[in-house]
């Protein structure tokens, strides 16, 4: 049976990822893998607040709870998943890159991963 750690590394092999941080709600590693000496713990400590204020965006326009966002950057992409009321992941990728089957095996894979947790 596969680990958060497999899920994890498999993820951070794909194609212009370039860091895959499983973390809690209050901003704490969990597991992480990162190219290029990207801090995993600093972008695990912001991710939370993030999230919380795209809760408060969805609860004001009646949209329930978060549960995935995408956001684009002039250098790349960030997804968070909420994988359960203690856990999320996040994903940098590099720009340019296709990103509609990586969105596909989260979305279809989601609770499996939190199975893991």
């Amino acid at each position: 049976m596969p680990t958060i750690r497999d899920v994890v590394r498999a993820l951070a092999t794909r194609d212009g990822v370039d860091a895959v941080i499983v973390l809690g709600r209050d901003g704490l590693t969990i597991d992480a893998s990162a190219r290029d000496g990207m801090d995993t713990d600093g972008l695990a400590a912001l991710v939370p607040a993030v999230v919380a204020a795209c809760g408060r965006l969805g609860s004001a326009a009646s949209r329930g709870d978060f549960t995935f966002g995408a956001m684009e950057y002039g250098g790349g992409m960030a997804l968070v998943v909420s994988l359960s009321p203690e856990a999320l992941l996040a994903i940098f990728i590099q720009p340019n890159v296709s990103i509609g089957a990586l969105l596909y095996e989260l979305h279809r894979h989601r609770s499996a991963i939190a199975g893991l947790l």
